[in-house]
């Protein structure tokens, strides 16, 4: 074995395990609470709360795939993609507050546009850091599986930090109503001081394997034309399009359905702590799954099941049983660890198939391709998840919602999401990298690593 493909150590799958902590907490209470802040806190209406959030995530088509570029052809003595996390932690954290501040106006278009800027502030330095932190994972390791356990380090941390972020702020708050304003701010302070501090040590404890650091950077035009001449890219963006464009759709809406449908606001840190105990504890499960079916099978056999249990909760109501309710949260849970899991261990190959075709490792332009492709998605669908209630006659903190109100939560909870999940299982048929193929593939780019530099003259 070659010393670049010796095994990482546990430490530094924990320590870049880690560092996804700051992300999800913060993005995660964005997900969950924003929408609901902005409309039953705030006041605005939801088709206000929509654009303010459309304009807040249309930055995105911009600034990610120009910083994964940039981290691509960054070159310093901590690497290329360290440097982002050393200088860009302290931004994200202070612009993640600005976010909960509720300003003393009473005109619901002015506070739509400080929330849609102060969005755009905070997406923009989130970008970042997240987008070469996540491009780290190929430049760490090159081995299948060990892309797989690597990134399920990442997802238990990812989903233990979804687990306090769906539970901890609700305890702070206490409701999401017009008196707990002062309580949202405070909460958006904590969670961003801490958001912080695991970025920190990441770029401490981690090392980008030498060989990518000192390639020669690629161009931007060269890298968007290698990505979609990419063919498992391509389906590996889509498969983690469909499925993350669901999970942000349920963010924004579960505490809707959970405080209209279900009339249970009192418990909802049970209910959404309950789905992420769940998923955390299926973590483990998927890795094993993915070993032994590979990853494809098991995105399709996990995803099929989540989708099966969206629309088995649309049919719950007032009246259902408590213990029925939890009884599905763990279910969904099972499809949420999936989901966690198994698009991101996906995404990690097909570079290798880009070095393999092409000589070059554009990591950081994939990456941010991928995320911006699902930004987009998720800066359309989240607002008209918020038409649909706007149009079905939704009215904030009213607690006897209308029948069509109800429906139209209902449908952004069940229908939806089932639907967009079913669209990632077609592409993970179609998916054309079988593990097999990987092996051969990275035996060959493992040959030319190796080979005398004279060979390569």
């Amino acid at each position: 074995m070659t010393i670049a493909m010796k095994p990482l150590s546990r430490i530094t799958k924990i320590i870049y395990g880690c560092g996804d902590t700051g992300f999800s907490l913060t993005l995660t209470i964005v997900g969950v609470y924003f929408a609901i802040f902005l409309t039953d806190v705030v006041g605005l209406s939801p088709g206000l709360a929509a654009a303010a959030i459309f304009i807040g995530r249309s930055w995105d088509y911009i600034n990610d795939p120009i910083i994964g570029h940039i981290s691509d052809r960054t070159r310093t003595r901590w690497g290329r993609r360290r440097p982002f996390l050393l200088f860009g932690a302290l931004p994200f954290a202070l612009t993640f507050a600005m976010l909960w501040w509720r300003p003393p106006w009473q005109n619901q278009h002015f506070l739509a546009i400080y929330y849609g800027l102060t969005y755009l502030i905070f997406d923009a330095a989130a970008t970042f850091v997240y987008m070469p932190y996540f491009a780290l994972t190929p430049d760490l390791t090159a081995d299948y599986d060990e892309r797989t356990s690597l990134t399920a380090y990442r997802m238990f941390f990812s989903i233990l930090a979804s687990l306090i972020a769906f539970t901890i702020p609700l305890m702070m708050i206490g409701g999401f109503v017009p008196q707990d304003a002062f309580r949202v701010q405070q909460m958006g302070i904590l969670f961003g001081l801490i958001s912080a501090l695991p970025l920190l040590l990441v770029f401490l404890g981690t090392r980008e394997r030498e060989e990518f650091v000192t390639q020669e950077p690629p161009k931007l035009l060269e890298s968007l034309k290698a990505a979609m001449k990419n063919r498992p890219f391509v389906f590996s963006a889509a498969i983690f399009l469909l499925t993350w464009v669901c999970v942000d759709i349920l963010q924004a809406n579960l505490l809707y359905f959970i405080k209209y449908v279900l009339q249970r606001e009192a418990q909802s840190d049970l209910i959404m702590g309950l789905i992420f105990v769940s998923a955390i504890l299926a973590l483990p499960f998927w890795v094993y799954a993915s070993r032994r079916l590979n990853k494809r099978w098991a995105y399709i056999s996990g995803i099929a099941f989540w989708a099966f249990v969206q629309l088995v909760l649309m049919t719950l109501g007032s009246s259902t049983p408590l213990e029925m309710i939890l009884t599905l949260c763990v279910l969904a849970g099972i499809g949420v660890g999936a989901a966690h899991v198994l698009p991101w261990a996906i995404i990690p190959d097909a570079v290798e198939w880009d070095e393999w075709q092409t000589g070059e490792r554009h990591e950081g332009i994939f990456y941010s391709l991928v995320t911006l492709m699902q930004k987009v998605a998720s800066s359309i669908a989240i607002p008209l998840t918020l038409l649909v209630l706007e149009y079905t006659g939704y009215t904030p903190n009213l607690l006897q919602q209308p029948p069509s109100a109800l429906m139209g939560i209902r449908i952004v909870v069940g229908p939806i999401p089932a639907v967009l999940l079913c669209g990632g299982i077609l592409f993970a048929l179609l998916y054309p990298l079988t593990r097999e193929r990987y092996a051969e593939i990275s035996q060959e780019l493992e040959r030319r690593r190796t080979q005398p530099a004279e060979e390569h003259a």
